[in-house]
């Protein structure tokens, strides 16, 4: 293999690669093309996601698993958003039809487990899952990362991130800090990130859900303060989801998926 590929990334591998490295795990990272505020790129969740995967791919090797990882996926459901230009909507029933056809070719690539690693709120998998289950041979897992991080977020950030907030602009801080826009005094080119309050204390109180319409909601698309941000936080943030989902990819990757798989036995 030429110096500098990696041993996981499928789309700078040749076919002589992918035949020799026995992968064991695909991880199909999922984002999306939308706006972040006025100050993040339409790419942001797709910048987060293949970022993120890779290095969670790099230390599952470390640990001696074997895991490749597909092409991020750039589009996602966008419905909420569709009063934005170019907010690029992929329907549900139409995304599950992809990623449908995904398992299928990873299926018939001799390959038996996929983790779904998702960076775009708009795309809810858990659904997908129970549509797959049991209509193939690949176990089918998701991570929704911005989920998975929010008690460390806590700790890490001053505010609460939803939607191109510290968490996020942090995290483009530390991988494509020159597409992260700037007034002329230096300062992010964004507003607040304020929301407008629910009428509806069922609403509020999360007892009755909707989707969220974001031109009503948000100003600029924007939802969660930005302005503490840096790019030292994207790297604690970074370390928080390697490792957790880094030693996870690397135990699937070795793990034999005989029943009770994913679970053990009962004890005695």
């Amino acid at each position: 293999m030429t110096a500098g590929v990696s041993k996981w990334r499928l789309e700078e591998l040749t076919l002589h690669d992918v035949r020799e490295l026995n992968w064991q795990v695909i991880v199909l990272p999922l984002g999306a093309t939308e706006p972040h505020n006025l100050h993040l790129p339409y790419g942001t969740d797709s910048i987060e996601a293949g970022q993120l995967a890779d290095r969670c791919a790099a230390r599952a090797w470390q640990m001696g698993g074997r895991v490749g990882v597909l092409p991020t996926l750039p589009f996602g459901t966008e419905s909420n958003l569709s009063q934005f230009p170019l907010a690029i909507d992929i329907r549900p029933t139409t995304l599950f039809a992809v990623l449908g056809d995904v398992v299928r070719t990873v299926e018939k690539s001799g390959i038996n487990k996929l983790l779904l690693f998702n960076s775009h709120g708009g795309n809810d998998l858990k659904p997908f899952l129970r549509e797959i289950y049991g209509q193939t041979s690949v176990h089918v897992f998701l991570c929704n990362w911005y989920h998975m991080v929010r008690d460390r977020a806590q700790e890490i950030c001053q505010h609460q991130d939803d939607h191109a907030g510290e968490m996020e602009t942090s995290l483009i801080l530390r991988y494509a800090p020159q597409l992260v826009r700037r007034d002329s005094a230096g300062k992010l080119a964004a507003d607040e990130g304020k929301t407008r309050p629910l009428r509806f204390e069922a609403l509020r109180e999360g007892w009755v859900a909707l989707s969220r319409p974001w031109h009503l909601l948000t100003t600029n698309s924007g939802s969660g303060y930005p302005h503490s941000a840096d790019a030292e936080k994207g790297v604690l943030l970074e370390q928080v989801v390697v490792d957790r989902v880094g030693p996870f990819l690397a135990e699937l990757s070795k793990a034999d998926v005989a029943e009770p798989f994913p679970f053990v036995e009962f004890s005695d």
